[in-house]
């Protein structure tokens, strides 16, 4: 029996908690949804990402708002997938005036950003729901490590003061995707790690580095965080939390890799590769929020990795379900 396609099932609402974590940090988090974070100083706040569409981002503009008035100066886009930058022109009703990203996320969005927002709309119509009012694409105007016309250079590290506290935003390495970006408020150790991270929940790979992605989270053990955001899944609160969610993230993303690798030298097709990889990861993750959604598309990325392809394919609306179909029974 073939399954419905991605996320086209995944209909009933999630219960969001607004949590605080640290005096100037907190996590907005939903079961298994994409995760936003958000920065609050004594003169700006930031989020870091935008939630899917103007109307989503008005519900986490309103849990800011039952404890801070200041204005959302800036908005952090840990990546580019639509998912998590497509609301952003709610914000800037709210002051927001710098939206900010790596070098690496503004070339995707210009490379492939119109076919991702496609792509993903038809892959989660829940998140996407009251799409008409998304205005477009999302641009940065603050690009780490590179220029908009217009607007400068900024260099590939930026320290944003919000008023008695200060936000440190970088790219460790690829992983999840080129480019992806990080905040992190050292004095509190409160990190929010983009897609880079997930816990208890699938870790969409289908634009990804797998390679490097290892590499780039032992970046990540380095600081020591005291407290992280995940891209999906419960916030993490203390040093053996985070540490759990960092190694489920590298066990997702090594067993997927080796399995593909598996796959190439013994020249199986995708179907193949698919049934190989299964017998690894259904059962050790098959019950998290998104396996069945996640995994076509990581096989994909990863038998594609394996075989040498470095740079991950586009992903198109056509693309994503002649892949889900040719996976199916």
């Amino acid at each position: 029996m073939s399954k419905a396609f991605a996320s086209q099932a995944d209909l009933a609402d999630k219960k969001i908690t607004f949590e605080q974590l640290s005096p100037h940090c907190w996590a907005y988090t939903a079961e298994g949804d994409p995760n936003s974070g958000v920065i609050i100083g004594d003169k700006y706040v930031m989020v870091s990402d935008c939630t899917a569409t103007p109307s989503m981002a008005r519900d986490l503009i309103a849990r800011i708002r039952t404890v801070s008035d200041k204005p959302i100066k800036y908005v952090l886009l840990t990546h580019y997938h639509a998912v998590r930058v497509l609301g952003a022109s709610a914000y800037f009703k709210e002051g927001a005036s710098e939206i900010i990203a790596s070098q690496g996320t503004y070339e995707l969005i210009a490379e492939r950003g119109k076919e991702d927002m496609q792509s993903e709309m038809d892959r989660f119509p829940r998140l996407f729901r009251n799409a008409e009012e998304i205005p477009g694409l999302t641009w940065p105007t603050l690009v780490i490590g590179g220029g908009v016309p217009g607007k400068g250079e900024a260099p590939g590290r930026l320290t944003v003061d919000l008023g008695g506290v200060r936000v440190q935003i970088w790219s460790p390495g690829n992983g999840h995707t080129r480019g992806d970006t990080i905040a992190w408020v050292e004095e509190e150790g409160v990190l929010f790690s983009g897609d880079l991270v997930e816990y208890n929940a699938g870790v969409y790979t289908g634009d990804a580095h797998l390679a490097e992605w290892p590499a780039t989270l032992e970046q990540l053990r380095k600081l020591n965080a005291q407290a992280l955001v995940p891209g999906r899944g419960e916030a993490l609160k203390g040093r053996d939390q985070v540490a759990a969610g960092i190694a489920y993230t590298q066990r997702w993303v090594e067993t997927l890799f080796r399995c593909a690798k598996e796959a190439a030298a013994q020249n199986m097709d995708l179907k193949a590769a698919m049934a190989h990889t299964r017998k690894s990861m259904d059962p050790i993750f098959g019950n998290v929020f998104i396996y069945e959604h996640c995994l076509p598309f990581d096989v994909s990325r990863a038998y594609d990795e394996a075989r040498g392809m470095a740079i991950p394919r586009v992903w198109t609306a056509e693309r994503d379900k002649e892949m889900w179909a040719s996976l199916q029974d």
